[in-house]
């Protein structure tokens, strides 16, 4: 349960809270975004499409795509993309040209084994359901295809831990609503508690249709990636 002062929704307003939220904060999301990870999430992003291992003209579904960056990083890079996301303020404020759609990543539109790529950035906390989010992704996905997930992690070493949740839970949401909206950052560092553990999160991902699941912690832990093969 949540604390009285908590910046998280509960779980029957989740989805509505995010999507206002989301569309509320699109206008600056990207400056305060590059801020905040010192354009770290663009060397995290070419991480993630490598380790993938995809072929050029593969079709990659964007999920959760916000303003597009990583769906136009997709396109300038040989593959294919579909950007899809719940805010349409999000797709509206978009800085580049790239398809989009606005839809739940609950119930993709998008035809059963049709796409040879998924990826999602930092958006696990925000859904109101894992499981049927990685079935969802495991039935869009042809055989063969790869789903690749970035999101927040916690360092395992006292001293990088320690920095970073100072930085994450004290002065993200001071520069968040310093630029932006207090309330929607002062939300991000509390969503954490929405995620599960790594090994949990891997073993949704198994029971939804994926192997060779694996993590891979970056910049000392304090992100990672998870990746699985639609079996």
């Amino acid at each position: 349960m949540n604390s009285p002062n908590s910046n998280l929704p509960s779980p029957s307003d989740k989805r509505e809270s995010v999507q206002t939220m989301f569309d509320r904060i699109s206008g600056r999301y990207d400056l305060v975004n590059r801020i905040m990870t010192f354009r770290l999430d663009v060397r995290w992003r070419k991480r993630l499409v490598a380790e993938m291992d995809l072929a050029p003209q593969d079709l990659i579904l964007d999920l959760a795509c916000g303003t597009g960056d990583f769906a136009a990083q997709l396109n300038s890079t040989g593959f294919r993309s579909i950007g899809i996301d719940l805010s349409s303020g999000m797709l509206e404020n978009a800085s580049s040209d790239f398809v989009r759609v606005q839809g739940d990543l609950l119930e993709l539109p998008i035809a059963s084994e049709t796409v040879d790529g998924c990826v999602c950035g930092f958006a696990l906390r925000n859904l109101v359901e894992l499981e049927s989010f990685f079935t969802e992704c495991a039935r869009v996905l042809r055989p063969g295809g790869v789903l690749g997930v970035l999101e927040v992690s916690e360092p395992k070493s006292k001293i990088l831990s320690t920095g970073h949740d100072l930085y994450f839970n004290k002065l993200v949401p001071k520069i968040g609503a310093l630029l932006s909206d207090r309330s929607a950052y002062a939300y991000l560092p509390e969503s954490v508690e929405y995620l599960p553990e790594t090994k949990d999160i891997e073993t949704l991902m198994t029971k939804s249709g994926f192997s060779k699941v694996r993590s891979i912690q970056l910049s000392g832990g304090i992100a990672q990636l998870l990746l699985g093969t639609r079996a």
